[in-house]
């Protein structure tokens, strides 16, 4: 399961490349894949099936015996994309022979943490097709270190300890190429490099939507092997978890009691209002149109959601020993101790004592232990998924996710048992 995890994490070094491999799994368990704008048809139970959306969300659907309108749906949701780095149009920048791509950030990366580090390309990019409304669609990911962001010597920064403020159109430019010559950059090497990768011709290159990632893969460490270190935990490991409990709990080839659903959401760390984010009205659009291919009405989608549950999983803050004073006296989650239940009493997140109550005994029947996070008084937190999708499916849910360190670097840790935990406590929650 490990393994899993991290093959997982190493062909999804960004949204595009993860939706593609969660989609892999769900082909490979017989899962089909429908297009959104064609009729939806029967569905029976047992069926499975899945739809994208952009390249970079999935929603994925196993028919439960029980009509949606009558027995409501389980749901897990998290999201696929992380903080990165994004590459902008005409983005060579060639200064002294050295030559740099301009970047934008995406989300909120710890900037310092991406520092000298082998850093590559990964995403989409779009071609020429047959008509002007209908370009084609290809996936890069360039798997060999191809840029690194350097530091500047302490020689010339004697302050880089005592904390500097980071400029994010100075200092945080990847280096591409030395000794590049005018000649060479007029040919546009950015370009040519992407060309010759997917083996086209430059000029079918339209646009492309690239972002930066660490090329170094993830690993075990610990005195007993206990502790994860990768990039990307937050949130891709609660799409693994996701993913593999749905696929153990459909192994079965009896059709499940309730319609269990897994959606993949993008853009959470950008504050998910895309049509492929959280806030968008696609995934509520798809379950109006599953209920009405059973025979339902519009009506009877509310009358799904009134007997639904939806998890939200997306990281949680694990206690950190060097920094005890951030973290509730009370309430702080340990590496290795379960998945976390998320409160907070500004409603940033969805559980409340009916959801969370749930959750727990969810873990306690898959005998797996739980904790809770709830943030310091006078330190803020961040929120997630659920309220967002709540705003526009009313669900009962809660917000959970396994405790991890160093939350939006580019390496985070994390605990293997948790992990663990958290397939059994998801296996269990799609087989109720």
């Amino acid at each position: 399961m490990l393994q899993r995890l991290f093959d997982f994490l190493s062909a999804s070094p960004v949204n595009f490349l993860a939706t593609a491999a969660v989609c892999k799994r769900l082909d490979e368990a017989g899962y089909l894949r429908l297009d959104a704008a064609a009729p939806l048809g029967a569905l029976r139970a047992g069926d499975k099936v899945y739809v994208t959306k952009n390249d970079s969300s999935v929603y994925a659907f196993h028919i439960g015996k029980r009509l949606v309108a009558d027995g409501g749906f389980r749901m897990i949701c998290a999201h696929c994309d992380s903080p990165t780095f994004r590459i902008k149009p005409a983005a060579e920048m060639l200064r002294g022979g050295m030559l740099s791509l301009n970047t934008e950030v995406y989300g909120g990366p710890i900037m310092s943490t991406w520092f000298d580090r082998p850093l590559s390309l990964a995403g989409r990019v779009v071609l020429r097709g047959e008509d002007v409304l209908h370009p084609v669609t290809r996936l890069l990911h360039i798997q060999r270190p191809l840029l690194v962001i350097p530091n500047i010597a302490i020689h010339f920064n004697r302050q880089v300890n005592d904390g500097v403020k980071l400029s994010r159109q100075k200092d945080m430019l990847p280096l591409m190429a030395a000794a590049v010559d005018e000649a060479m950059a007029r040919d546009g090497v950015l370009l040519t490099l992407i060309a010759d990768e997917l083996q086209v011709s430059r000029g079918d290159i339209l646009d492309f939507d690239l972002y930066l990632y660490d090329t170094t893969p993830p690993c075990t460490f610990g005195l007993n092997q206990e502790l994860i270190s990768a990039g990307r935990l937050d949130d891709l490991s609660m799409v693994h978890a996701g993913l593999e409990a749905l696929l153990l709990a459909g192994e079965s080839e009896a059709a499940p009691e309730h319609t269990c659903v897994l959606a993949v959401f993008d853009n959470e760390e950008t504050g998910s209002q895309t049509k492929q984010g959280a806030g968008s009205p696609f995934l509520r659009t798809m379950l109006e149109r599953l209920v009405i291919a059973q025979g339902g009405t519009a009506d009877d989608l509310y009358r799904a959601v009134e007997q639904a549950f939806m998890i939200s999983a997306d990281n949680a803050h694990a206690w950190h020993p060097n920094y005890s004073e951030k973290y509730d006296p009370t309430n702080h989650p340990l590496l290795g101790g379960g998945p976390v239940i998320k409160l907070n009493a500004a409603q940033k997140y969805a559980s409340d004592a009916v959801s969370a109550a749930i959750f727990a005994g969810i873990c306690e029947e898959a005998g797996v232990p739980c904790q809770y996070f709830v943030n310091h008084s006078d330190v803020a937190g961040g929120s997630t998924l659920g309220n967002i999708l709540a705003s526009s499916l009313p669900l009962r849910g809660v917000d959970m996710g396994n405790g991890v360190l160093g939350m939006h670097s580019v390496r985070e840790t994390a605990s293997v048992a948790d992990h663990l935990f958290c397939i059994k406590a998801f296996t269990k929650f799609y087989e109720l």
